[in-house]
């Protein structure tokens, strides 16, 4: 998994912003910690924190020079405390990283030996300095572009104030790397900085930083309406260093989650110009692609009513899984839910079906590094007139990649052009699957369906997230017999 779909799993899984800086500073090390083994000491409290937070934060951040500070000992104090988080959390390794000369073997280091998720680079040696850490594709750079800290005013600000050099810095940057493998740091207290950052970079994810350096004064719900994007998302918090020293850190945290919640709420229920999905509900037995069903049925994907089908049958519910390509941030999930299920399978080739799936088939392609092909639905009249389009060799194995399976007859067809070409078809992979009996009458002819969900649990899920209500939840359950 990459370092954007990990961190999505976990703001996912823990509905939340905040990361947590893991810092052996000497100086901040609480009384009780304290003895004559001052790496012994450091662990134990940081230790402590990883294990009081991991159920109520996405990300853990170190910082590189507090554990250089420490010599060796602090090295291996590094390597030790990587360990000690849950191996689902991201890891973004806080290492201001400038030097173009040691990149490629910087970049080797913290990306194969340690095995972070991210690292924080200065952006003033460039795109060079940056692009020998995005060959690792797993992996993430977030560009600093921004600091707090008073004296770096002149720099920053300069020439004007309303061309500052930060913003310089983020429109460059954007051009260094994708939205998946590259982000912003800022750190302010301001947040009409935050806002005119996520005015230039929309699609970007911010790393905030020094946000409560402004004490009692400072406005969770400004830094969130400032810094989060038109989905509701694209921005994580730190946790107050403070709260590290206090006692019952684990209560500390939650309240500030919720506090953040709620805000985040309030932000998108007051504004009618941007549709996304909040955790309002609360369910027993959560489905593991929860957020992702609510998503396809709030852009419109998935829909309840009164639909005239081709057959000429009326049912009570619709789905239109197009509207999926013009929502990336939906895509992207989509792929990910397919890719689970693909790595686990062998293969050679994809192929998608015409024409739905295709787009769907495309981006996993690219994410796999996997090349694509497809049979064709009808057969050109001109040019090469090829039944199968792509490269090939016969006897290789081919995974089909189709949306929806409703009866079967247009994914059967297209595997049988693909066998005809003298390839391998063993598995099939679709969103949803409409559980007609369809997977066994594949199987019948050869082929091991996979779905990411059906559409029974799509609707259990929406009924007890309360987007359907009951007369509408029946009127499925009488549809399907």
């Amino acid at each position: 998994m990459n370092f954007f779909d990990k961190l999505q799993a976990s703001i996912f899984q823990n509905q939340s912003l905040l990361f947590v800086s893991l810092d052996p500073n000497p100086e901040l090390l609480p009384a009780d910690y304290k003895s004559e083994d001052i790496i012994a000491d450091l662990y134990n409290w940081l230790e402590s924190i990883i294990r009081e937070t991991a159920d109520f934060v996405c990300a853990y951040k170190p910082t590189l020079g507090f554990y250089e500070a420490l010599g060796v000992p602090g090295l291996e104090l590094l390597e030790k405390t990587l360990a000690a988080i849950p191996s689902h959390i991201p890891i973004i390794l806080d290492a201001k990283h400038s030097d173009l000369n040691t990149s490629s073997v910087f970049a080797r280091r913290v990306f194969t030996q340690l095995n972070v998720d991210a690292v924080t680079l200065s952006p003033y040696t460039g795109q060079d300095h940056v692009a020998p850490f995005l060959v690792y594709l797993d992996q993430a750079v977030f560009i600093l572009c921004c600091t707090s800290n008073a004296g770096a005013e002149a720099l920053q600000k300069y020439p004007t104030e309303e061309l500052p050099l930060y913003l310089q810095v983020v429109k460059e940057s954007r051009n260094w790397g994708t939205p998946e493998q590259l982000g912003l740091e800022v750190g302010t207290t301001n947040p009409e900085i935050l806002a005119r950052i996520r005015s230039v970079a929309p699609e970007r994810l911010i790393m905030a930083r020094s946000i409560w350096a402004g004490g009692s004064n400072i406005n969770i719900k400004e830094i969130l309406a400032a810094g989060l994007n038109s989905h509701g998302d694209g921005l994580l918090i730190p946790v107050p260093q403070d709260m590290f020293s206090q006692p019952k850190l684990a209560d500390h945290i939650q309240s500030l989650r919720a506090e953040i919640n709620q805000a985040k709420s309030e932000i998108f229920s007051e504004t009618s110009t941007c549709t996304v999905w909040l955790p309002d509900v609360s369910v027993v037995n959560l489905h593991p692609q929860q957020d992702l069903i609510l998503k396809l049925y709030d852009v419109g994907c998935i829909m309840f009513g009164s639909f005239v089908q081709a057959s000429g049958a009326t049912f009570p519910y619709y789905i239109d899984l197009r509207k999926i390509i013009s929502n990336p941030q939906v895509f992207n999930q989509v792929l990910t839910a397919y890719e689970k299920i693909l790595n686990s399978l062998e293969f050679d080739r994809l192929a998608g079906i015409p024409y739905g799936s295709l787009p769907t088939a495309t981006g996993l392609s690219l994410r796999l590094h996997c090349p694509l092909i497809f049979p064709r639905k009808e057969v050109k009249a001109h040019g090469t007139r090829r039944l199968i389009e792509g490269n090939f060799d016969p006897g290789e194995t081919v995974a089909v990649v189709d949306d929806i399976l409703i009866t079967g007859k247009s994914v059967m067809e297209g595997a049988e052009k693909l066998k005809s070409a003298g390839l391998n078809v063993k598995d099939i992979i679709v969103l949803i699957d409409h559980e007609q009996g369809v997977k066994a009458r594949l199987l019948d002819h050869g082929y091991q369906a996979h779905s990411v969900f059906t559409l029974a649990e799509i609707t259990e899920t929406l009924y007890q997230c309360r987007r359907i209500n009951q007369a509408q939840f029946l009127a499925f359950r009488e549809s399907q017999g």
